[in-house]
């Protein structure tokens, strides 16, 4: 173990002192070469195998980058954005003169302008980090030559992939995936929040505007400015009730079902947990067609004489609002027991006796023991679940559907950012604006999260709680 964690050292300190500034100030012609012909370093200090992979990336590069409809001319395309044109074919007739004869299309649609652009901005990134990575290694190895140490071939390298470059290697393709379907796609959708791409252009011709859509939706004049900032104060609103009532109301049943003197606990969880075993769909569904105005609840209501008109659980606003937190919580309380169960039965027995000694009520040692125990541990949960519930499409989408809907809207009053963003991309084909939206539930997302984990127990003081 002491030479493992030596050799750990080693490492970390030539990762320090090998990097690219300090390659480019101490290095000596050989380096400054490998800045134009990747792998010299490499190739000078006998390295060649390695010293040809890396030449091979820079070739490779220069060929893509120079193809006819290589990365280059991608790159020409995104500014201005590219648009496709359909333009006359004039040829010249030897009788007539100059004539039109049919059409043809010239440059590329907006859309694959900027995906192949996207893409070929990603790949310089790749080739520059590749680049770095050249300048360094032939510089370690020069510097390694120069002091007569032994330089490693490409044997040793393979070995080290296996030893203590492993975490290299085991991260490689799942970063390879990060980027390719996460990364990537996310930038994509980003550029996109900068164009006019909406449904007035659907021919894939679209182009740059700026910031301009980001203070049309920020605005409180405009139309849609309006419905966002409604659909933000709804969407952190239930975010906060589904949530805390969940936890809540949930402790609250966990705790009575755990207490010594209740029986048949068995029963009861099994009961109040039978939901997680229905897939949510079925059960949002069927819970849709019972509160319509005309289903199932309103029907009884109004036949046991209890009510003289319809409620309406989804076609007015406030009724609709509550409604899906009812539901919501009908949903998630059954989660929220299991967790709460696991918690209880891990705080020490000795706290609550010692309490009950000094004389504690049950409302003290629920005050002072279990609910500061449960909160430090639950935090980091509360802010997934308080994530996935600005998320929380299925219960939205499949329960209320958004509505109702004012005139003129696009937005439902039951709508979050989400499922509204659902709609402008897939009913509206308003794609920027869809983007916009993305862009600005990452960051309250983002904020909220980040804010209320740092400010909490669990962050402050991870290891002082006991």
């Amino acid at each position: 173990m002491p030479n493992k964690l030596v050799k750990m050292a080693a490492a970390e300190n030539r990762r320090r002192k090998y990097t690219l500034l300090s390659a480019l100030q101490n290095g000596g012609p050989v380096t400054w070469l490998s800045c134009l012909v990747m792998g010299f370093g490499n190739f000078m200090s006998g390295q060649i195998v390695k010293g040809l992979i890396f030449l091979a990336i820079e070739v490779g590069f220069g060929w893509f980058m120079f193809l006819p409809k290589g990365g280059l001319y991608w790159l020409s395309l995104l500014f201005p954005l590219s648009q496709k044109e359909r333009v006359p074919n004039v040829i010249n007739h030897p009788i007539l003169g100059e004539v039109i004869d049919g059409y043809i299309e010239t440059g590329e649609y907006s859309q694959v302008a900027l995906l192949y652009g996207v893409a070929t901005v990603a790949i310089c990134v790749l080739f520059i980090f590749f680049w770095r990575m050249s300048v360094c290694s032939g510089y370690y190895a020069c510097s390694r030559k120069k002091d007569g140490k032994p330089v490693n071939t490409i044997i040793d390298d393979i070995k080290d992939l296996f030893d203590s470059k492993i975490h290299n290697l085991l991260m490689t393709l799942p970063t390879v995936g990060l980027l390719a379907f996460t990364v990537l796609p996310l930038v994509y959708m980003i550029c996109m929040a900068f164009t006019d791409y909406d449904r007035n252009h659907l021919d894939n011709n679209f182009s740059w505007i700026g910031f301009e859509n980001f203070i049309n939706i920020l605005s409180f004049n405009s139309t849609i400015g309006k419905q966002f900032w409604s659909v933000l104060g709804w969407t952190l609103t239930w975010a906060v009730f589904a949530t805390f009532l969940n936890f809540f109301l949930g402790t609250f049943v966990a705790i009575i079902i755990n207490r010594p003197t209740t029986r048949l606990k068995g029963l009861w969880r099994g009961c109040l947990c039978v939901t997680i075993a229905i897939p949510q769909f079925v059960s949002l569904l069927i819970m849709r067609s019972m509160l319509q105005d005309d289903g199932i609840i309103n029907r009884m209501l109004l036949g046991a004489g209890w009510i003289s008109k319809y409620i309406p659980f989804l076609s007015e606003r406030n009724w609709a609002r509550a409604t899906v937190i009812i539901i919501n919580l009908w949903v998630g309380i059954p989660y929220t027991i299991m967790q709460v169960t696991g918690i209880l039965k891990n705080i020490p027995a000795d706290q609550y006796e010692a309490a009950r000694i000094d004389g504690a009520n049950v409302v003290q040692q629920f005050t002072n023991i279990t609910l500061p125990y449960m909160i430090f541990v639950m935090t980091p949960y509360m802010i997934t679940s308080f994530t996935g519930n600005i998320n929380n499409f299925n219960v939205i989408f499949l329960l209320s559907g958004g509505n109702p809907v004012q005139v003129g809207n696009s937005a439902g009053d039951t709508d979050l950012l989400v499922t509204w963003l659902y709609k402008l991309s897939v009913n509206l084909k308003d794609y920027n604006m869809a983007a916009v939206i993305g862009i600005l539930t990452f960051i309250v997302l983002a904020t909220v999260s980040l804010l209320t984990y740092r400010s909490s127990g669990s962050y402050k003081d991870e290891e002082g709680f006991r």
